[in-house]
């Protein structure tokens, strides 16, 4: 098997990693803003500055929540943007906020509400349910012009982070000491008391090339600075004073008056198009991303070398002195040459193993031109919900792949139930991952979480599945059936030959266990950071590093499985069909050993509803991950058996 030139795979990195810097993001205009009394056209430029809210989500909960759950300020004229199914499966509630302002008009201390919790128990849940929010840390997301507004604070060595979300409030324990923000400010020093977070002060900065031209201002920036004060004058504060405390255990009343500031700064440095950049360059960092590259790599020559040394060296010598013997010296000879009678006898549950190889092509195909986009820029994080989307919408339309291959290569086997053949590859695995995931969105309407999915979006889904992707894997199985059975290179013997006593490491178990570990140290470190921004509400961007770490897998799969393949067939062991397709699928077990140590030693989340939800979720991915790397395991070894066994001349 050739390996890619490493030069080239520097260069397609390089262009991949460029690809996402150089595209913004095609399909979205920028909005231009101006003052009221400009001379700009109003239909050109709006006056009017909307912000959003999106759900709160905490990264010691699993659930998040919509924006009204915790009783804060109400828009009067709310109204909800659409939302695309991606959004909504990810538990996106975005509406509008009563946070109102004009271009460039500043406002310092503007009231928006008071909140007033007595001690009635409608109002003590209300307080309560705040309270535990503080407690866990949930995090606002605010929106401007499509961006997220950000809270930029300084760590360590003077590092400045910027955090697309901000915390509702904190807690200061009983042992006096402050968790989360509350860490920021001296005078939250009150034991068992709660700080609530309510006044922000935004800074919106713009981007303007000339103001006489009448031309709009574009938004490049939108921060915010949270603070906790308690208003003497509810009707006319004047944003100072001590923190708003709410002692744990009080159950007098409380008055919670929000307010804000927002003033406006011209930098015309940032270009519209980079406007991001000031969020992700805070953002995990690319020169992990280069040395886990550089790792992935290693291991890819190293196995490349390997096959290589096979296929030319050993393969080549093999089949020519094979070739060469007249059939009485054949027969003393030993190794895979002597299997070639057994080699394509057709595998114990073979409708099991087509069914998981016709998913397995629709995931594969699925995820590659899915990367491909994302690498584009079609994909970014500014437009939201597209990637979950693109993905489903990208599965339902490649039934025909999965129909195909799975009936083609069961018909290989030997089968004749094409019916059940082509339901199970319809309905098994996506029917495993559908109960899987109604019964994480059963817990989540019990929490009533904002991540539960809309009943109605649950019948849209099941029509897309029903409606679309059934019928089209009925399509792909109809031409699969109608095409012959492939052929194998050479006879299948009546009579199955006796496998030999197998040594330890030519056993089944450790070479699967042994398959899995290659692929899994190329991903591990780019896991670290999906599985950060799936749990810990991090972005992610770097789709030109994944689409080549993507690449590597494949590699990587490929070779390990082909690799082992060999050594069991020159142990004279011809079982490779199933081996195969479980030797490259036993990274996802890897995977999953891994999420269990994330979840242990990375997250702090708390409460069982959150670690149901965790690993049933976690299932999933693992489930499509084994059908993927699975299947390319399976392909590679059966590309390199056929291509064997095809140049030998058998009698």
């Amino acid at each position: 098997m050739k390996s890619l030139n490493p030069s080239f795979i520097f260069l397609l990195s390089l262009t991949l990693v460029s690809s996402g810097v150089g595209f913004y993001l095609p399909g979205l205009a920028p909005v231009s803003f101006c003052e009221e009394n400009s001379k700009g056209d109003p239909g050109e430029c709006q006056t009017e500055i909307q912000l959003f809210v999106n759900r709160l989500d905490s990264v010691e909960s699993v659930l998040p929540y919509e924006y009204d759950a915790f009783n804060f300020c109400k828009d009067k004229d709310e109204k909800r943007p659409s939302e695309n199914l991606g959004q909504v499966l990810f538990g996106e509630r975005i509406e509008t906020s009563p946070y109102k302002f004009s271009f460039k008009v500043d406002k310092a201390c503007e009231k928006v509400c008071t909140k007033l919790y007595e001690a009635t128990k409608e109002d003590t849940l209300k307080l309560d349910f705040l309270k535990r929010g503080m407690e866990l840390n949930y995090q606002h997301h605010w929106i401007v012009d499509n961006m997220p507004v950000t809270w930029c604070y300084l760590v360590e060595d003077d590092q400045k982070v910027c955090n697309p979300g901000f915390p509702i409030g904190c807690l200061v324990n009983q042992e006096g000491t402050p968790k989360d923000a509350c860490v920021i400010n001296a005078d939250f020093n009150r034991k068992n008391t709660y700080y609530v977070f309510n006044h922000v002060d935004i800074t919106i900065i713009y981007h303007s090339e000339d103001e006489t031209t009448g031309m709009g201002a574009r938004l490049v920036a939108a921060t915010l600075e949270p603070r906790s004060i308690k208003h003497a004058d509810d009707e006319k504060p004047t944003c100072e004073g001590a923190p708003m405390d709410i002692p744990a255990d009080s159950s007098s009343s409380h008055k919670v008056t929000y307010t804000y500031s927002v003033k406006f700064k011209q930098n015309n440095d940032i270009k519209w198009a980079s406007r991001w950049d000031y969020i992700l360059v805070s953002m995990p960092h690319s020169n992990i991303q280069w040395f886990s590259i550089m790792n992935s790599l290693v291991i890819v020559l190293f196995l490349s070398g390997m096959v290589a040394m096979i296929m030319l060296r050993t393969l080549h010598k093999d089949i020519a002195r094979y070739n060469q013997m007249d059939q009485d010296e054949a027969q003393e000879e030993s190794g895979w040459k002597q299997v070639h009678g057994d080699v394509f006898r057709p595998p114990k549950m073979g409708m099991l193993l087509s069914v998981f190889l016709g998913q397995g092509t629709q995931i594969f195909i699925m995820t590659f031109i899915t990367l491909f986009l994302a690498c584009l820029g079609f994909l970014s994080p500014a437009n939201r919900g597209a990637l979950m989307t693109c993905s489903v919408v990208l599965w339902v339309l490649l039934g025909t792949p999965a129909g195909y291959v799975s009936s083609r290569l069961y018909k290989t086997f030997g089968g004749e139930k094409w019916k059940t053949n082509v339901l199970l590859t319809a309905l098994l695995c996506p029917g495993i991952v559908f109960v899987d995931f109604f019964l994480m969105n059963l817990i989540l309407w019990v929490e009533g979480s904002s991540a539960a999915v809309p009943f109605g979006t649950l019948v849209a889904i099941l029509a897309l599945w029903f409606g679309i992707s059934v019928p089209l894997t009925f399509v792909g199985a109809y031409f699969g059936f109608k095409k012959p059975g492939i052929e194998p290179p050479v006879r299948t013997n009546q009579i199955p030959r006796q496998i030999p006593q197998q040594s330890f490491f030519t056993k089944p178990m450790p070479g699967i266990i042994m398959g899995g570990i290659l692929p899994f140290g190329c991903i591990f470190i780019q896991l670290f950071f999906i599985l950060n921004s799936i749990w810990s509400h991090q972005m992610y961007y770097m789709f030109g590093f994944l689409f080549l770490v993507f690449i590597i897998l494949l590699i990587t799969c490929s070779e390990a499985t082909v690799l082992l393949c060999y050594f069991h067939l020159c142990a004279e062991d011809y079982h490779w069909w199933w081996r195969s397709f479980l030797t490259s699928g036993f990274t996802a077990v890897y995977l999953f050993v891994y999420a269990v140590h994330y979840f242990y030693s990375k997250l702090q989340i708390i409460g069982a509803a959150s670690t149901i939800l965790y690993f049933g979720y976690t299932s999933i991915m693992v489930l499509i991950f084994f059908i993927f790397t699975g299947t390319i395991g399976f392909f590679a070894c059966y590309w390199f058996v056929n291509k064997i066994y095809s140049v030998l001349k058998v009698d």
